[in-house]
């Protein structure tokens, strides 16, 4: 359909400087994050921690199970057919509002049913957290459509609102003595709905704006999300279930231990996690063939930085479990390093996966996914009871690297270019030196051509 004013189309950035940029964003938002959880922790105790988690926890983890794959289609047809994104913006309005209100009213009524569910969170709050789900939602719908147009800048910024919020109102309700559970979780709050204001100003005035709805757009667009849904939905079981199983059978003190350990280990995640979403839109865009050679190209990449962090990750173990947190987790610190191991299934599963989706194939990233999620079902049943967080460690590095090996092949087939493709090879170590070399001395490069955007941090 036709938009009232032209459509804007932005300048590729360099895939080298929009990846270290989104890399570091979420490296930033890791730091941020810890520092809340001391401000706090430390004010409120464990009680008044434990309350404001649940509650955000529910909203994040909701939200999440409410989008119904609605943005892994905007980021295809945002990218591929720019004349969409005023119609896809509109629907997106539409979709977040109607999943969020199912999602708060479904929460309502299991809530009335098994009264534990909301465990001892107060009415009002909970009401305040329920009504921010199509907030929720539809950032991440528009984060999507954004950056299918490579407006990273605005994606960053977006995400980080919430984290600084969080550091400096709570840091100052802390030492003016009034910081309670409610204030915390409404700041949360304002900062979820304040960087989705920040992507509707952004879709508004510096992308395509939004249009009128379109029902047959809509359909298409929810059949595919719902192929992507599924294997999103297991991705986050995999990186919660453990947890879950491990404190209803362990107890507490076994889910304190390994929850530190994943705490750390998620850090190696960031990177595949900003690779894919930077590559996103070059492979929406791509043909096939060039699809895959540049995605092996960044996985490579990763793979090589992968290896490096994860060496460090095993060395200071004992540092970061003990010297951060105290004596108490000394027995956090081998659950770190068997989570370490997994790392380079989760860069496979997330980068792949993401090129697979991009290139119109969500349902074969949702079979590696799946895969991964009845390995990690049947391995925490199995290791839990016995070893605890060190068996729940096992179970999902296993998970991991079964995923990513199956992910790769999934790739391989499909895509082409087999799995040796996906080896790094010692010039990859020389030319990524080269090319991080280069991208310090420069600190931001020239938009660059289609051929070179996904091979630069290797050129």
């Amino acid at each position: 359909m036709a938009s009232e004013r032209p459509v804007s189309t932005s300048r590729r950035p360099s895939f080298a400087s929009a990846a270290a940029l989104t890399y570091g964003t979420n490296l930033l938002i890791a730091f941020l994050s810890l520092l809340n959880v001391l401000i706090v922790s430390r004010t409120l105790g464990p009680v008044g921690r434990g309350d404001v988690v649940f509650l955000t926890a529910i909203a994040w983890l909701v939200s999440h199970l409410a989008t119904f794959g609605i943005q892994e289609a905007n980021a295809n047809l945002g990218g591929a057919q720019p004349r969409l994104r005023p119609a896809l913006a509109t629907n997106s309005i539409i979709f977040a509002c109607l999943f969020g209100l199912l999602a708060a009213v479904a929460l309502t009524l299991l809530i009335s049913v098994f009264p534990a569910v909301g465990g001892e969170s107060q009415l009002g709050l909970r009401t305040l957290t329920f009504a921010s789900l199509p907030f929720l939602i539809l950032s991440v719908y528009l984060r999507f459509l954004v950056q299918a147009d490579y407006g990273f800048h605005a994606t960053n910024i977006a995400w980080l609102i919430t984290p600084v919020a969080n550091v400096s109102v709570n840091g100052l309700l802390a030492v003016l003595g009034v910081l309670s559970v409610a204030t915390a979780v409404a700041t949360w709050i304002a900062g979820q709905v304040l960087g989705t204001a920040l992507l509707v100003w952004y879709v508004s005035n510096k992308l395509a704006g939004f249009g009128r709805p379109d029902l047959s757009l809509a359909r298409w667009t929810a059949w595919f999300g719902v192929k992507a849904h599924a294997g999103r939905v297991m991705l986050l079981g995999n990186y919660r279930l453990d947890q879950w199983i491990l404190g209803a059978v362990s107890g507490s003190r076994e889910l304190g231990l390994y929850s530190v350990a994943v705490a750390w280990a998620e850090a190696l995640w960031q990177l595949p996690t900003a690779l894919s979403a930077v590559q996103r839109p070059d492979v929406v865009r791509a043909k096939t063939r060039d699809a895959a050679r540049q995605a092996a190209t960044a996985f490579r990449a990763a793979t090589i930085f992968t290896l490096v962090l994860a060496a460090f990750f095993i060395a200071a173990a004992p540092i970061l479990c003990v010297w951060f947190f105290g004596e108490s987790f000394r027995g956090s610190i081998d659950d770190l390093r068997v989570l370490v191991l997994g790392a380079f299934g989760v860069v496979a599963v997330k980068q792949l996966g993401s090129v697979l989706t991009g290139q119109g194939k969500p349902t074969l990233t949702s079979l590696a996914i799946g895969i991964s999620f009845v390995v990690t079902v049947l391995l925490d049943i199995a290791l839990i009871p016995s070893f605890g967080g060190l068996g729940a460690a096992i179970a999902s590095s296993v998970a991991y690297t079964v995923g990513g090996i199956a992910v790769a092949v999934i790739f391989g087939r499909t895509l082409g270019g087999g799995m040796g493709a996906l080896v790094p090879r010692p010039s990859d170590v020389r030319q990524l030196w080269r090319g991080l070399r280069a991208l310090l001395k420069r600190g931001r490069k020239t938009p660059v051509t289609d051929l070179e955007s996904a091979e630069e941090l290797t050129s």
